[in-house]
């Protein structure tokens, strides 16, 4: 089973969303057979690789909220975070570009360490207040999860899978993506946002048992024992 998830590292809803299809892929019986595929996706990619201000700034300033509207969709987030185990932190978060944090991913990817590049991007970010769009703190993240040094260092002076970022972009404007966390099972069931676990798991167990259905053998009124009793 193939699972491709849009995200994006500034996304407060993906981290919880993460989590919460964790816990439904813990419960799958089959999760061993399940591949996953973290694509990139921006959703404000005109935002300056740094900026000066705080989140609640730039929702205010940049995205027209008013300053008590955003407070009280921080209180909310961070409550609902706390329920899957995240500690939250708004007013410690850098607003930064995604874009070089999303070819970091790129790259852990092609290393087998993507879903663990993901995670540290999230939890720094939300949690923790990183700023995902230093070279420093990207370069520290490389080496944590044992990145070759050179291939990191190759994000900041080239365009080095650039194209693989805009094309996960570009392919969730085709099949409809409007918003994030998006998750795809088989490209053929889509989930939008960071639904309850136990809809990950029921998209799951249908998804599995559709791809791979039960195939009779043998006679269909052989012996056997049902709810009302065994044939004599």
């Amino acid at each position: 089973m193939k699972i491709e998830i849009w995200s994006d590292v500034a996304c407060p809803w993906c981290y919880i969303g993460k989590r919460r299809f964790e816990t439904a892929l813990a419960q799958f019986p089959h999760r061993d057979s399940v591949d996953i595929e973290w694509k990139s996706y921006q959703l404000d990619p005109s935002v300056p690789e740094h900026y000066d201000g705080t989140e609640l700034d730039y929702l205010s300033n940049r995205k027209g909220m008013a300053p008590e509207q955003v407070k009280q969709m921080f209180a909310h987030v961070t409550e609902t975070a706390k329920g899957e185990g995240l500690d939250y932190h708004f007013d410690k978060v850098v607003v930064a570009n995604s874009f070089t944090a999303h070819r970091l991913i790129h790259l852990a990817a092609s290393h087998g360490r993507q879903d663990a590049a993901k995670e540290q991007l999230l939890s720094d970010h939300f949690e923790h207040g990183k700023d995902i769009g230093n070279q420093e703190y990207l370069t520290e993240l490389g080496a944590s999860l044992q990145l070759p040094a050179d291939e990191v260092a190759e994000l900041f002076t080239s365009d080095k899978y650039t194209d693989a970022v805009n094309q996960d972009i570009n392919e969730a404007r085709a099949i409809g993506v409007t918003g994030v966390p998006f998750f795809v099972i088989d490209r053929k069931y889509g989930i939008s946002g960071a639904q309850p676990a136990d809809l990950f798991s029921q998209a799951l167990n249908q998804a599995w048992q559709e791809a791979n259905p039960l195939i009779p053998v043998g006679a269909s009124d052989a012996e056997a024992c049902g709810p009302d009793g065994c044939a004599v």
